[in-house]
């Protein structure tokens, strides 16, 4: 089968539809690689504390499985059970139902962004 042929506006030359649209599926948009890690993660939703499992992590995310996900969008502080625990900024933007969120992850405390690194770095190396 031939793909389908088109004159590109800008060139006046060929272009197939296989160069002519992208490869199907979502694009990625981690910068950072992300590492297997399963820590406990308290999560302060309002006046209530949820209970979450990190599984994988990165300088910029993590994904949590939880219950009870929260929704796209959804902004949380957490603390990450290291010694003494990591606070983080998180906001959800992927949700996997029945599994858990994608979220990226922001420290909170001056020292959390070195503390975090030096985490992962320590996972890279693993």
């Amino acid at each position: 089968m031939e793909a389908a042929r088109s004159i590109t506006p800008s060139t006046g030359g060929l272009m197939t539809s296989e160069s002519a649209f992208p490869s199907p599926g979502p694009p990625q948009r981690r910068h950072q690689p992300r590492y297997p890690y399963h820590a406990a993660l308290d999560i302060e939703w309002g006046s209530a504390i949820l209970k979450g499992h990190v599984s994988e992590i990165s300088g910029e995310g993590m994904f949590i499985e939880m219950e009870q996900p929260l929704w796209v969008g959804a902004a949380f502080q957490a603390r990450l059970a290291l010694n003494p625990p990591l606070a983080l900024h998180c906001v959800v933007r992927r949700v996997e139902p029945g599994r858990g969120i994608g979220t990226s992850v922001h420290t909170v405390e001056p020292e959390g962004a070195s503390r975090l690194q030096a985490l992962i770095h320590s996972l890279a190396r693993r």
